[in-house]
């Protein structure tokens, strides 16, 4: 009997250490097959813009060919659950921003968690959004806002790309603070939120500084204010919500890459020295500096601790302002 303990023992570690081996040499064929990253998200948005991006300039740094494919609905549940049921092979990315974690507090029946079912692969970049009013609105300024809606409680309305999203929680979370109810449009996508306050269909809505900023030059929508804790360098002219009398009001809109739980830990190191090379290019910083957008770069252990404090921190929004689905 011990003599076949004995044997099973050496053949554990037999097993182990091949296994230790083979993960290594798995990340040096890594990818040896078109990998595709889902964007739970429409196309147009930015989101779906930053992952081709990404995806135009991971082949540079580990070869193979990378595609992106959108999986939009059910407030980015969809294109999530595609990913968490997929084989952890390095080979199905999940393109996030923090709908995800917001979705964990808000969404109480999703079909995965996303801190037991993924893993953090590498942060992207992160940017203010900006809240615009079309001119039909007649809105200048967040003071006008608050005096109409306070006027005309549910009459104003604001679109988002749908919920839990980062334009429908900052607006949640800028009628908790304000003490103000505008009734929320939600939307299948931001192109679709953002056509439809260009035209003037929906009064306002919070959108990324990245793709809202030339319609606010063009004079499409009026800037009422950004949301950051200090104003845009995109937008100079534009004061923040805090500093516009909601003191303490800050929103963001960040992406990152995460994989599927039990993803070998060499591909996603891999995967992330890649991503970070990527955004720490000067030429990349200097143009996404031009759009409002800064790079963010961690491993994947500082990405982890951050997802979990991004969930804590929205969780406690959520409960505080009692938000509810949509």
């Amino acid at each position: 009997m011990k003599r076949q303990q004995f044997v099973r023992s050496l053949l554990a570690i037999a097993c182990a250490g091949a296994l230790m081996h083979a993960l290594p040499a798995a990340a040096q064929k890594y990818p040896d097959r078109p990998v595709r990253i889902i964007v739970p998200f429409a196309v147009g948005g930015p989101a779906d813009v930053f992952a081709r991006f990404i995806a135009q300039r991971l082949p540079d740094q580990v070869g193979g060919t990378f595609v992106v494919e959108n999986r939009p609905g059910a407030g980015a549940v969809i294109g999530t659950d595609q990913v968490a049921k997929s084989a952890p092979d390095g080979y199905t990315l999940l393109l996030m921003s923090n709908t995800q974690t917001v979705n964990e507090t808000l969404l109480q029946n999703k079909p995965y968690d996303l801190l037991r079912d993924f893993v953090g692969v590498a942060p992207i970049n992160y940017s203010d959004l900006v809240l615009v009013a079309h001119p039909s609105a007649g809105i200048g300024n967040i003071q006008e806002l608050l005096q109409k809606a306070k006027a005309h409680p549910g009459k104003l309305t604001y679109a988002s790309s749908g919920t839990g999203t980062p334009y429908h929680m900052a607006g949640e979370l800028f009628k908790a603070m304000s003490d103000t109810k505008i009734l929320h449009i939600p939307y299948r996508g931001s192109s679709a939120a953002r056509t439809d306050v260009l035209g003037g269909q929906v009064d306002l809505m919070f959108d990324a500084v990245t793709t809202m900023t030339e319609h606010i030059k063009a004079g499409k929508v009026k800037a009422i204010a950004t949301t950051g804790t200090k104003r845009s360098a995109v937008l100079p002219d534009v004061p923040t919500v805090s500093e516009s009398g909601v003191k303490g009001y800050e929103a963001t809109i960040w992406l990152g890459l995460m994989a599927p739980k039990g993803t070998p830990p060499a591909i996603v190191n891999r995967l992330n020295e890649a991503v970070s090379k990527i955004v720490r290019e000067p030429d990349l910083q200097q143009n996404w500096a031009r759009q409002g957008a800064v790079p963010l770069v961690m491993n994947p252990q500082e990405f982890d601790k951050y997802l979990r404090a991004d969930v804590q921190k929205w969780a406690k929004v959520i409960k505080t302002a009692n938000i509810k689905a949509d």
